[in-house]
């Protein structure tokens, strides 16, 4: 990290690890570890950004009562959260509690394709039957809104006044735009924004979900109290913001029709973007995606301080270190960050996505999004830089980051037609 610049780092505390009951007993060696990695990141000037929760759940509390689709989640999430403000906030100033809550409730609660893996017939997209696909991604979000704004309430009040950190939650983003120009289209765009977006920040910066979410689901997702959503409302430091790629909208309001319906039903349309994980399809460069919804958080959300948490490009996992894709993607999104930046965005920094190859979620290691390439047949998992660690490299030190410039960055011409690197 220090020889590529980096003067932060993203990482996630593992609830499991360090409290691997879900409440009770500190596992000393789980906060030896993170005691150990934040000291080593400050002693190299690196500043710490931790998530509490990125798709880890202790397993007593699945078992218990079946995590977040129970209130019971929201005081051991808190007392989760306490203690590592209470042990790690000497030292870490930026806190995000859960990790993109949007994805996290349709992949495991909806469809059932990621952790939990709760999900109900027929919307499943796994084996597993587990639980309720019309009710529970609602309950979910609720729940991790209501624990999320609790361990905020809990930071202000404690914590704050000394350690002087921040505390905010993530959000996975797409570039919505309509499959056409007809109202229709137009219409399911929002709805979409709405279902997507909305669905967390709308509580956060308002107090109170869509209205086209409450209206479509009626009574299946819950309503906050006045108390609650005096809690919820205003309990963010800052937003994270999870953007990869862009996504065209067509309406599909004949799903509305279904006596049996979902979250995704509920959204009423098509979304087509470029997310095959069957086929490792690498995302276009599409900035304009990114700029348009950061506009709209400072339209519609009063600009609230943003991080750009994760953004990255996705290829097919190979030994090559001749990664000139990613170098183009990194080049145009942070040109993109740029642009919203000095259009007024209150952007306060960039994190790229990823410092090294590592297990996906959807696609183990299938894939890839790192910087530094790494060896896993060797015992030591040596880890080797790619050419956009190392274009990223001159661009954090303030040196030129032109496409053309980082053909010269050691990569052999060979491998690379000049037509591809241009077109």
């Amino acid at each position: 990290m220090v020889e590529t610049g980096l003067d932060a780092y993203r990482f996630s505390i593992s609830w499991s690890r360090l409290i691997p009951n879900g409440r009770g007993p500190v596992n000393p060696k789980g906060l030896q570890y993170y005691n150990n990695l934040i000291n080593e990141l400050i002693s190299n000037g690196i500043q710490p950004h931790v998530t509490l929760h990125n798709f880890d759940l202790p397993q007593a509390l699945e078992d218990e009562y079946g995590g977040w689709v129970s209130r019971n989640i929201i005081r051991d999430f808190t007392d989760y959260a306490e203690v590592c403000f209470r042990e790690f906030g000497d030292r870490v100033l930026y806190w995000t509690t859960v990790n993109e809550p949007n994805v996290f409730a349709i992949g495991g609660y909806d469809q059932g394709n990621s952790p939990p893996q709760r999900c109900s017939p027929p919307f499943c997209v796994t084996k597993s039957t587990r639980g309720n696909s019309t009710t529970e991604p609602y309950l979910a979000v609720h729940h991790i809104l209501l624990s999320h704004s609790s361990a905020v309430r809990l930071y202000r009040r404690k914590y704050r006044e000394k350690q002087h950190g921040f505390v905010g939650i993530s959000v996975y983003t797409f570039g919505f735009f309509p499959q056409t120009n007809t109202e229709k289209d137009r219409a399911a765009c929002q709805r979409v924004r709405d279902f997507v977006i909305g669905w967390i920040l709308e509580p956060l910066m308002h107090g109170d979900y869509p209205i086209s979410m409450k209206t479509t689901a009626g009574a299946r997702i819950p309503a906050f109290t006045s108390h609650e959503s005096e809690q919820v409302k205003g309990s963010c430091d800052f937003i994270g913001v999870i953007h990869y790629t862009n996504s065209n909208v067509s309406d599909y309001s004949d799903a509305l029709k279904n006596k049996l319906r979902d979250y995704s039903t509920d959204m009423a349309a098509w979304l087509y973007c470029m997310t095959n994980w069957l086929y490792l399809i690498q995302y276009p460069v599409t900035p304009w995606g990114l700029r348009e919804e950061l506009n709209n958080f400072k339209l519609h959300y009063g600009n609230p301080p943003i991080f750009i948490l994760e953004n990255g490009q996705r290829t097919a996992s190979n030994s090559s270190l001749q990664d000139m894709s990613r170098v183009k993607y990194m080049h145009g999104y942070i040109g993109g960050v740029l642009d919203a930046l000095r259009n007024g965005s209150n952007i306060k920094g960039y994190v790229a996505w990823s410092f090294l190859d590592l297990f996906e979620l959807l696609d183990g290691y299938k894939s890839s999004f790192g910087l530094y390439y790494v060896d896993r047949d060797d015992p030591e998992l040596k880890r080797y830089p790619k050419l956009s660690a190392k274009w990223y490299s001159r661009f954090l030190r303030g040196r030129s980051t032109s496409i053309v410039e980082a053909i010269e960055l050691e990569i052999d011409p060979s491998l690379v037609s000049v037509d591809h690197l241009f077109e």
